[in-house]
């Protein structure tokens, strides 16, 4: 028989061929471990366990079940798929993960609360057993006149001892700030009252949990204060824009709400505004959220900005001419370091369109608009390394972010979007107690604060975005005083 000649394969299983996939790109899948080796792992473990046992308790106490039939469960040397590594076939052991759980359940000797008793005998005996001028000496040498009236009014016993020299003291005007230390703690026992700063006494407050902030031609009292008109006793407040100011009783009312409760105050959500200011054109919009008992702020400033603004033309856009401050939201160290100069930087980003419309005009744009490094009017901008960083205040707890933004006019028929500045604030305003905290104090360039020390690394904006959906990109934060001068007014570099 002759040999037939190999019939050469058609295309369709020549292309099978050629895309088959190699031996080398499967995957290497490790086999489950079967039942036989599954359960020899749990007999050992099994063994180990009651070896250890053994060892701890002694063999007698395992005699009496080493004498009764192993009754062999169809599901006692099953094991449990949840302990079983897939991978290895090993037994997880747990026991670590009990035992250290174990300090959670069953608090130590040192960590059970001493329980009140009522039956114990009252200590107003032991403390009449020591001499009288020992107190009075503890009192006028060692205690502030807050601490020393605090220290009378624990009972009746040491307000006897003491006598009215505590009380008389806080009424002398050198100790008003001890007085309203010594007020403030009382705030939890009065929620129907307000701590009154200037006359340091609680006031009834006239509009319980209708409080609202409002424009400062509106008259807005919140308690009858006899100071209320009083222009050399104003009331603790901070800047926010030109003609807008924040009173230290709303951080008191929002901050007292969150630690004590709605009763105490009011909602934070009461705080959000939004206007404009139609004699410099800037937009504001505030915000607040309060993060473990301290009240954040943020406050958002924008306008429009012209391309190609001279030196004269940044000042007109940047600074109001009533007082010589910003338009926008500032703390009191704005003008020690380079926030004004950082915001005319980012004004010189802005593309100055082309003039005229002649033929080389109309070439030059049909150029411009091919060339995709060349900005326009109407693209996005981007900044320089220097004006786009988050800068933080070395003074005092407040953060600054400057952005160039495309904002829509609807005043403006023919041009819907045009450049537009915006310069952001983060500020730290305190706990709410007294205007003597640090972060209040601080941002009102009241006190001494060392921000870069006293926050950490984590950024004032990061904590105030978190608790919002608001998402920023990464921005590093940089001081807004490398150089540490601090010229205030007198420098020249501000304006």
């Amino acid at each position: 028989m002759a040999d037939t000649a190999p019939q050469p394969s058609s295309l369709g299983a020549r292309l099978k061929g050629a895309l088959k996939p190699k031996k080398s790109r499967n995957r290497l899948v490790k086999k489950p471990p079967s039942e036989s080796v599954s359960a020899e792992i749990v007999r050992r473990n099994n063994e180990t366990i009651s070896r250890s046992t053994s060892t701890l308790l002694g063999q007698d106490a395992l005699k009496p079940q080493s004498q009764k039939p192993q009754s062999q469960a169809p599901h006692s040397t099953a094991p449990d798929t949840a302990l079983i590594d897939r991978h290895t076939g090993e037994r997880r052991d747990i026991t670590a993960l009990i035992h250290g759980l174990q300090d959670s359940f069953e608090p130590g000797q040192d960590d059970i609360p001493e329980e009140f008793d009522e039956n114990r005998p009252p200590g107003e005996p032991l403390i009449a057993s020591l001499p009288p001028r020992l107190w009075h000496k503890i009192a006028d040498e060692y205690l502030s006149p807050a601490d020393a009236a605090s220290l009378a009014f624990t009972n009746k016993t040491l307000a006897n001892i003491l006598g009215p020299a505590p009380w008389e003291a806080l009424r002398l005007p050198e100790n008003h700030l001890n007085r309203i230390q010594f007020l403030a703690p009382m705030d939890r026992h009065l929620p129907a009252h307000l701590l009154c700063f200037p006359c340091a006494t609680y006031h009834v407050r006239i509009h319980r949990g209708e409080e609202e902030p409002k424009p400062p031609h509106v008259l807005n009292p919140l308690f009858i204060c006899p100071h209320a008109q009083n222009p050399l006793v104003p009331p603790p407040r901070t800047r926010l824009t030109p003609n807008r100011n924040l009173p230290f009783t709303f951080v008191q009312l929002t901050t007292r709400a969150a630690r004590y409760g709605l009763e105490y105050g009011i909602p934070v959500e009461n705080m959000f505004r939004r206007w404009k200011d139609t004699a410099s054109g800037w937009s504001h919009h505030t915000r607040y959220y309060v993060v473990k008992n301290h009240l954040f702020l943020r406050v958002i400033s924008s306008a429009f900005a012209p391309a190609g603004l001279p030196l004269s033309g940044q000042r007109h856009l940047l600074y109001s001419r009533e007082d010589y401050s910003p338009y926008f939201s500032v703390c009191a160290h704005w003008r020690d370091g380079e926030l004004m100069n950082l915001c005319k930087c980012a004004l010189s980003h802005i593309p100055k369109p082309r003039q005229g419309n002649g033929p080389e005009q109309q070439l030059a744009r049909r150029i411009d608009s091919r060339i995709k490094h060349v900005p326009t009017a109407t693209q996005v901008v981007s900044q320089c390394t220097e004006c786009k960083s988050i800068r933080r205040c070395t003074q005092c707890p407040t953060e600054y972010l400057i952005e160039l933004k495309l904002a829509e006019d609807k005043s403006d028929p023919l041009q819907k979007f045009k450049q537009s500045i915006s310069v952001t604030r983060w500020s730290d305003l305190g706990n709410g107690t007294t205007p003597a905290s640090p972060e209040w104090a601080a941002v009102n360039g009241e006190a001494e604060f060392d921000s870069f020390k006293a926050i950490g690394k984590r950024a004032v904006s990061a904590i105030f975005e978190s608790q919002d959906s608001d998402f920023i990109p990464y921005q590093a934060v940089k001081s807004l005083n490398p150089k540490g001068i601090k010229a205030g007014e007198e420098g020249h570099s501000w304006y």
